[in-house]
């Protein structure tokens, strides 16, 4: 697996190991030795550490990606190119299914930067000729989570800034991890396309997120809905003063603007399959004591 050093993919990695399984993962840096890893020491770039990653491997589960980057060209060397080098080392390493997580973001390539590399990233996972499954997680949440993170200190503090109205999905890291460890499964579906979420009918709005968030901390957390020339003059302030270390970056303002981040049932996931076990009330109530815990709010 790729990824295994960040959020979703340290999730991941617990619950395949949890589950039994032998675990080979990417990673630049030096790692503690675990039970049941294998760390393979490169990069998406380094053709040679691919080979080594895909030897021998029953199924890859991409889930390195770029999110944050300050041009085009930064979003396709990490998603498109890095997506392309693991498709020619597991083609030649003839890996039996090839897991890709994309984004919904991929759903509006026009919308962003970042959409727009993860559109083509699917594009090159579909014409690669492997047995493959593309997932659209909505936003993922959990223990270890930083982008989250700054919501969760609102709540805390109960006044809740948001970007115009609109509606998302959910889905807890570990429900994520899980339908990943089922789509590797080689008697799994192939060549399917899924957008999965915590079994919400119609996700929730942004005032419906943020009541969740403020229940954690036992409280209404107050709520403001910011225009949307705001959160993109933000996005230019932020630019200006922490420059490429920018969290809110004009690309990411125009994904938090969008009105519409609801998974499509159209790809939901066969309940045979895999089904979500953690509600959105439960996972960030036990988030928020998990940030509790650590001294992160």
């Amino acid at each position: 697996m790729t990824g295994a050093t960040g959020f979703v993919g340290s999730r991941l990695l617990d619950r395949a190991v949890e589950a039994g399984h032998e675990v080979r993962a990417l990673a630049r840096r030096e790692q503690e030795k675990r039970d049941g890893v294998e760390w393979t020491s490169g990069s998406l770039e380094d053709s040679s550490s691919l080979d080594r990653l895909c030897d021998g491997a029953d199924a890859l589960l991409h889930v390195a990606g770029v999110i944050n980057a300050p041009d085009q060209a930064g979003f396709d060397a990490g998603n498109v190119a890095g997506t392309a080098n693991l498709l020619a080392a597991a083609s030649k390493r003839t890996v039996r299914r090839f897991v890709h997580v994309s984004s919904l973001s991929a759903r509006e390539p026009d919308l962003s930067q970042y959409g727009a590399s993860k559109a083509r990233s699917e594009e090159l996972v579909r014409g690669s000729g492997l047995d493959w499954a593309i997932v659209r997680p909505p936003a993922v949440y959990g223990p270890g989570d930083r982008e989250t993170l700054e919501l969760f200190r609102m709540a805390k503090r109960g006044l809740i800034l948001l970007p115009p109205e609109g509606k998302l999905s959910l889905i807890h890291a570990d429900d994520l991890a899980r339908l990943l460890i089922a789509l590797a499964d080689p008697a799994a579906p192939a060549n399917m396309l899924v957008e999965p979420d915590d079994g919400h009918p119609g996700g929730y709005t942004h005032r419906q997120f943020a009541s969740l968030l403020g229940a954690a901390f036992g409280n209404n957390a107050r709520t403001f809905s910011a225009p949307a020339g705001i959160v993109r003059a933000a996005a230019r302030i932020d630019r200006l003063l922490r420059g490429k270390s920018a969290k809110l970056t004009p690309d990411r303002a125009n994904y938090f603007c969008h009105p519409d981040w609801v998974v499509s049932p159209n790809f939901a996931v066969p309940p045979t399959l895999w089904s979500p076990r953690v509600s959105a009330r439960d996972g960030i109530g036990d988030t928020a004591r998990w940030y509790k815990a650590k001294g992160w709010l």
